[in-house]
C-alpha cells in the first residue's frame, strides 16, 4: 500500500478499529483506551498519515487555523510568546497567522477583519486597547486575551504583574535603596498600572515614604529610558535604586547611569522586568523579573482550543488564569 494514497478507511483496517474509533483518536475526543490509540497512532506514523485538511473544514466547518495578534514582534518577550503559542497548537494540526498592529489600534482592526475572513477558528490577542467591548459585538470568534487586561476582555491569560512590581521594589529596598525611581510606560496598560501598584506596595510595607517625583513617564524604549534617566539623576542626586517597567528600558537606564559615572550596584541598583536574553549578557548581567513566557503560551492555547471544540459564543464565561512571576537575582543589585 502507498503510503501517499492511504485513507482513514486504511488506518482503520491495519488498527483493527472502526472508521470512527480512528476519526475519535485524531480529534482527541476520547472514548476509547490508552491501547487503542497506541495502536492506531502506530499505524498513522509507519504511512505518514495526513489529515485533509479542507475536507476536514467542510465537515467541522473549521479552518485549522488561528491568528495571533501582538504589539511589537520586535519585542523580544512578544516573539518569545508567539514561539510558545506554535509550539503548542502547531502539533495539534493548526497554522497560526500572526500579525504586529505596532501599537496602533487602527492596524489591530485591519488584522482582524482580516482574520474573521479567513475563518479563523480563534484567536489569541494581546491588545493596545482600553476596552474590547466593540471585538465581541462584531465577531463571533473565540479570543484569548494574553498578558493585557482590557475592558471587557472575558478571558484572560495574565502575569502576576503587581507581584513582579512588589519583587522588584522589595529586592531594591532589602539591598539598602531608599530613593527608588519608577521608569513606567506612559500608556495605562493593565501590566502597567499593576506593576505600578507592586512598587507602591512594597514602599508601604516597608515605611518608605512615596515620593510621586521618583515616578518618570516614559515611551517604553532604550532611548527615551536612557534620556529620562539623566534627567532623573540631574533632579535627583540622592537616587539610589530604579525599576524598570520592561527590560528594554532597564538597559536604557543602565547606560546613562554608566555614561553619568554612577557605578552599578555600588551607587545604584537596578531592576528590570520581563526577562529577555540580553539581561544575561549586558554589562552587569542584570536583575529581572522573569515573565514565564511558555505558560503563558501554552495555558492560552489551552483555553482556546477548549473554546473552540465545545463550540461555545465567543463571550463563553469569564476565566482568567494568572501565572506566577520570578525574581532572577543578578549583578545590578
Amino acid at each position: 500500500m502507498e503510503d501517499k494514497k492511504i485513507s482513514m478507511v486504511d488506518i482503520a483496517k491495519l488498527s483493527g478499529v472502526s472508521i470512527a474509533t480512528v476519526s475519535r483518536v485524531l480529534n482527541k475526543n476520547g472514548r476509547y483506551s490508552k491501547e487503542t490509540e497506541d495502536r492506531v497512532l502506530k499505524v498513522i506514523q509507519e504511512h505518514n498519515y495526513k489529515v485533509n485538511v479542507n475536507a476536514k473544514g467542510l465537515r467541522t466547518k473549521r479552518t485549522q487555523t488561528i491568528g495571533v495578534i501582538v504589539p511589537d514582534i520586535t519585542n523580544e518577550f512578544f516573539s518569545q510568546i508567539v514561539r510558545a503559542i506554535e509550539r503548542y497548537i502547531v502539533p495539534k494540526g493548526y497554522t497560526v497567522f500572526v500579525c504586529d498592529s505596532n501599537e496602533k489600534e487602527e492596524a489591530e482592526d485591519i488584522h482582524i477583519s482580516s482574520l474573521a475572513a479567513k475563518g479563523v477558528d480563534g484567536i489569541i490577542y494581546i491588545s493596545t486597547r482600553g476596552d474590547v467591548k466593540k471585538i465581541y459585538e462584531s465577531y463571533k470568534i473565540p479570543v484569548v486575551y494574553i498578558d493585557r487586561r482590557p475592558q471587557n476582555a472575558g478571558t484572560l491569560v495574565i502575569s502576576d504583574n503587581e507581584m513582579g512590581g512588589f519583587l522588584a521594589t522589595q529586592e531594591l529596598i532589602e539591598k539598602g535603596c531608599r530613593h527608588i525611581l519608577m521608569l513606567k510606560d506612559t500608556k495605562p496598560f493593565s501590566t502597567v498600572v499593576h506593576r505600578y501598584k507592586g512598587y507602591v506596595g512594597a514602599l508601604e510595607k516597608y515605611k518608605i515614604p512615596f515620593d510621586p517625583e521618583l515616578v518618570v513617564e516614559t515611551e517604553v524604549s532604550y532611548a527615551a529610558a536612557r534620556k529620562a534617566t539623566k534627567e532623573a539623576l540631574l533632579a535627583h542626586p540622592e537616587m539610589d535604586g530604579i525599576f524598570c517597567n520592561n527590560d528594554m528600558m532597564a538597559l536604557g537606564a543602565l547606560h546613562a547611569l554608566r555614561e553619568a559615572k554612577r557605578k552599578v550596584p555600588r551607587d545604584v541598583k537596578l531592576v528590570g522586568f520581563d526577562g529577555i536574553s540580553l539581561t544575561e549578557i549586558c554589562d552587569p548581567p542584570m536583575t529581572t523579573v522573569r515573565q514565564n513566557t511558555d505558560e503563558l503560551g501554552k495555558k492560552s492555547v489551552e483555553i482556546l482550543l477548549r473554546r473552540i471544540h465545545k463550540k461555545q459564543d465567543a463571550k463563553f464565561h469569564d476565566e482568567v488564569v494568572v501565572i506566577p512571576v520570578e525574581l532572577v537575582r543578578r549583578k545590578t543589585t
